[in-house]
């Protein structure tokens, strides 16, 4: 087995994201023979906003993303071109849905899940507790990429990552991770359910790093392939992070959760 990049270190804890200032980094379509791309699908009821984040690490140093899309229940986004040739020369971070947001872009515009600022195609903040689909993008590195869906904090919409481009022979290393059943229901939420009944989540800060809690076992057994905590997979040598050498993407799908 390789050994594992740190990932997990650099993702899981809460994370400011850079500002509009920091040089955010647009989208562009596909281009045969470019950058990876990451294709977003919602099969959500509702309207989803895509939210993305990545590390303060200084030393990290990934561009942020801006252009995000906006997807209607059954709509799929054109591919999202992922920033490696910025001067970071990698991209490390996670993807996310935003639900029920209203109002004016730059002004009033919130989100009720998933709410990470004031602008609808970018995130100025670290997300409140969702699902996350988190990746690390390093042309450097020759197990790269690696992917994960990551619960550890809370869950809105179940969350499926699926590599594109696969060749013949790593076909069987590049799994589909994360699970496309509901997690919870408003009356079977095994930590804090939110007073809009959309995210279930870890009670306090802490549980995020306790596997035992109600919380971490519970998501555990409904979707064993994402991460439930934040040391998850360690104690069994059984990592929810998985790589796909030569993929040319990924298709980031949200599921409805009833």
């Amino acid at each position: 087995m390789p050994k594992r990049p740190p990932l997990r270190a650099a993702l899981a804890a809460a994370a400011v994201l850079v500002s509009v200032a920091a040089g955010l980094i647009g989208l562009e379509p596909a281009r045969a023979g470019a950058q990876p791309t990451v294709t977003f699908v919602n099969r959500s009821a509702e309207t989803i906003w895509i939210g993305s984040g990545v590390s303060d690490n200084p030393v990290d140093s990934s561009a942020a993303i801006t252009g995000l899309p906006v997807l209607a229940p059954g709509e799929t986004s054109a591919p999202v071109v992922i920033p490696t040739d910025s001067p970071a020369g990698h991209w490390r971070g996670r993807f996310f849905a935003r639900q029920r947001c209203a109002g004016e872009p730059g002004s009033t515009f919130r989100c009720v899940a998933g709410d990470c600022g004031n602008l609808a195609d970018r995130c100025l903040t670290a997300p409140s507790p969702v699902s996350l689909a988190e990746f690390n993008f390093d042309p450097k590195d020759a197990w790269a990429p690696w992917y994960n869906v990551s619960y550890v904090d809370g869950v809105n919409l179940p969350v499926t990552i699926a590599p594109d481009g696969v060749p013949p022979a790593t076909q069987g290393a590049c799994a589909t991770m994360g699970c496309a059943t509901p997690m919870f229901t408003a009356g079977d939420c095994p930590g804090a359910l939110s007073a809009d009944g959309l995210v279930c989540a870890q009670r306090t800060v802490a549980e995020r790093d306790d596997g035992t809690t109600p919380y971490a076992t519970e998501i555990k057994k409904r979707c064993p392939s994402a991460y439930s905590w934040s040391r998850d997979g360690e104690a069994t040598n059984s990592s929810p992070v998985v790589n796909c050498i030569g993929c040319s993407g990924f298709t980031v799908t949200f599921h409805a959760n009833a």
